[in-house]
């Protein structure tokens, strides 16, 4: 697995639409009202990798795994959800559960689909959304608090440990701030992701635009691409409806064509999985072999031993060395055994730092 997004928004953004062409699925219902999201529903997609594929013909896989990324599409918040206005805090709970969260913001004016604000404002609909998980966060974040001081006083010190962290979080909440905002010192930032905080999420801004802004973005779109500069989010330009015609089209040529003649080069879905990757400072590493070949991923500056476990936990635990092949330098050789050739395979330690695109074999003894 990748990592998972949750996809937010106020109603009615397209959110829903963006989920099914995302997922190419119809699971999530596509309409015109609030809340038509009533249960969060997830769907996989495989994160499209050109090196794998490259690999694989090199080392005659059998097959090919790539890594996949889950999103989960959660219903429109709107003003007061953290009160449990709308469908209320069952969908902020869904949100503390996923890495990152996607959040949609209607970037197009026009169209038969009402706002649920009356009007079409990025900025302002992402402040509400922000808002609600702020309040949210602040109400919890006060209540733990207030129990922690009582434990404090009868002499807890993990309760007082405790208040180190909720003091520092309610402090930034409290000034509007978000938990992310924060400097963590590292005794601290075990129980500070225990805290499980809504606003200590990484954002993704995805901006929902008509198909003639789809390469070039618009006015509301670069309003949107100065917040995410401010906040150190990430921001993309997706178009849902082309999005939603892409997937109609399964012949990969056809798609190429389709989205040439619009002015792109990617999906929305590569260029999303893109920004999230560089927002989690995630990394993919292959592994290729007749059996099959596959991509894996890890946070950037996992060590060689963390990377082989993901693989199984024994290949962590009995770790001995990692085979390490560049992934440029796998191509350039025709494949391992002319890397092997060119002594172009390095023999890489526990200490070693994966990097991305390298292909790699494990040796390891339990």
């Amino acid at each position: 697995m990748g990592f998972n997004c949750g996809i937010v928004g106020l109603p009615n953004v397209g959110k829903s639409t963006l989920f099914n062409a995302l997922t190419a699925t119809v699971q999530a219902q596509a309409a015109n009202y609030p809340f038509c999201t009533i249960e969060p529903n997830a769907g996989r997609v495989a994160v499209p990798d050109a090196r794998l594929d490259a690999i694989a013909e090199l080392a005659k896989s059998a097959s090919i795994v790539p890594t996949y990324m889950e999103f989960v599409d959660i219903a429109g918040l709107v003003r007061g959800t953290s009160q449990g206005e709308g469908l209320g805090n069952q969908f902020l709970a869904h949100i503390r559960e996923v890495d990152a969260i996607c959040h949609v913001l209607r970037c197009f004016e026009g169209g038969d689909v009402t706002h649920v604000e009356g009007s079409v404002d990025p900025v302002r609909d992402a402040e509400t959304v922000e808002t609600e998980l702020l309040l949210a966060d602040l109400e919890s974040m006060e209540k733990r608090a207030e129990a922690a001081e009582k434990r404090a006083r009868g002499g807890d010190k993990d309760a007082k440990d405790q208040l180190k962290i909720l003091s520092l979080v309610l402090a930034a909440l409290r000034n509007g701030d978000p938990a992310r905002s924060i400097d963590i010192p590292p005794d601290l930032r075990d129980g500070y992701r225990r805290l499980q905080l809504l606003t200590s999420k990484p954002v993704l801004y995805v901006c929902n635009v008509d198909e003639d802004s789809a390469a070039t973005g618009n006015a509301l779109t670069e309003k949107v691409a100065a917040m995410a500069a401010e906040n150190d989010a990430e921001c993309v330009i997706v178009s849902a409806e082309i999005e939603a015609e892409v997937v109609q089209l399964a012949d990969a040529d056809e798609q190429a064509e389709f989205l040439e003649g619009l002015g792109l080069s990617e999906t929305g879905l590569a260029r999303i999985i893109s920004s999230g990757y560089r927002l989690l400072d995630l990394i993919t590493f292959l592994t290729a072999g007749p059996k099959e070949s596959r991509a894996w991923t890890v946070p950037k500056g996992a060590l060689a031993p963390e990377a082989a476990g993901r693989i199984h936990t024994d290949f962590q635990k009995g770790f001995i060395r990692a085979e390490t092949i560049g992934y440029d330098d796998y191509i350039d050789c025709g494949g391992e055994q002319g890397a092997r050739d060119a002594g172009k395979l390095r023999q890489e330690g526990k200490d070693y730092v994966v990097q991305d695109g390298d292909v790699v074999l494990f040796r390891f003894n339990v």
